[in-house]
């Protein structure tokens, strides 16, 4: 189908619908090539929005194929579908595949070099395992949440990027792939255990270094990375728009306070005791003029000011165009593929509809 040209080209994948992590981790490995089918429940009457949360977009390069899990009769079609595949990926609760009889014992039974790759917030074990949460409580018991925010009030409701996305689906994608090498070297399939609590910490990982060295306050709003730095932040500007700040290095540093007219300010940058007189100024100076102002200002420069853009804008930017971060594709404007390769670029499939008759005869 379109989208299997790219560098996982060969490798067949079954992915159990889901949301949160999983579909964004099946259209990442769509993307870069491999074949993937989509098992889902069968359309129901009046179905909401949480019956589809995929759309064209994460749903995008794979087929998909209706099955009820709870049917002898369909289990034992996806199980023979899970004989000619590399990878299964799910994103049940720990003991529903084991109860539907498609756990990983099963299914490595039907293939032994099968990679079982489970995606759960809490992980397979530990006492918050069989618990409901979303990327919210997940980050929670990280440090991730906590760090986030001025520290005014409690932390900011975040974008599900750092949870489901970077602690989830990106550690599921690596795991997957390095145990398919490993399946392909040795012949054994294994489980991949995925868990958000897990990989966020993972992330967390330059400032639980940093904290111990006393390079690091745990409290949000104090540090270098955390808006703490007058000049590492964002900034409204007159218009109501804002514009990103991220001078760390001296040198880019004073492109910045050249270009807001404060050369005569005297700032030591990394003086702490210096830093609410710079916040004050920047936050006045930039609040004279509106963002395009600054941003055509400082585009040619190191200061490291850019616009923050809506996602109506960003698709329309410049360097975005130029690089084609941004495709159409079935007249919706999407993200394109990414990483980009050299040898085996991949592309866009709309989502299609498979019998699993067609499935099994596809994967021969």
């Amino acid at each position: 189908m379109a989208g299997n040209t790219g560098p996982l080209t060969g490798i067949r994948i079954i992915e159990i619908d889901a949301i949160g992590p999983v579909p964004l981790a099946a259209m990442l490995l769509a993307d870069m090539g491999a074949d993937i089918v989509r098992v889902a429940r069968p359309p129901s009457a009046g179905a909401g929005a949480w019956d589809d949360v995929g759309g064209d977009i994460l749903h995008r390069s794979r087929a998909v194929t209706y099955l009820n899990l709870k049917d002898e009769g369909d289990r034992e079609q996806l199980l023979a579908l899970i004989g000619k595949a590399d990878a299964l990926i799910e994103g049940y609760r720990p003991g529903v595949m084991e109860r539907l009889g498609l756990g990983p014992d099963a299914c490595l039974a039907r293939n032994p070099a099968l990679v079982f790759g489970r995606m759960t917030g809490w992980g397979q074990t530990g006492p918050l395992a069989l618990r409901a949460g979303h990327d919210i409580n997940y980050l929670s018991i990280t440090g991730a949440l906590h760090a986030m925010g001025d520290g005014s009030g409690p932390p900011p409701v975040p974008l599900n990027l750092v949870g489901d996305y970077g602690g989830g689906a990106m550690f599921l994608i690596a795991g997957l792939l390095a145990a398919i090498l490993s399946a392909k070297t040795t012949g054994k399939g294994q489980v991949v255990d995925a868990c958000i609590t897990d990989g966020v910490p993972s992330l967390m990982s330059l400032f639980y270094a940093w904290e111990p060295k006393g390079l690091w306050a745990d409290a949000p709003a104090s540090n270098l990375l955390d808006g703490g730095a007058p000049f590492y932040r964002c900034y409204r500007c007159a218009d109501g728009r804002d514009v990103a700040v991220g001078c760390l290095e001296p040198q880019f540093f004073a492109q910045m306070i050249k270009g807001l007219g404060l050369e005569d300010r005297g700032y030591n940058q990394n003086d702490r005791a210096d830093w609410p007189r710079m916040e004050a100024d920047f936050r006045a100076c930039f609040a004279a003029r509106p963002r395009d102002e600054w941003a055509a200002l400082f585009a040619q420069t190191d200061a490291c000011v850019t616009p923050v853009l809506s996602m109506a804008e960003a698709p329309l930017h410049p360097h975005n165009v130029t690089r084609g971060s941004f495709v159409g594709h079935a007249g919706i404007s999407q993200p394109a593929p990414a990483p980009r390769f050299s040898a085996t670029p991949g592309e866009i499939g709309a989502p299609e509809t498979l019998a699993i008759e067609t499935a099994l005869g596809r994967w021969t």
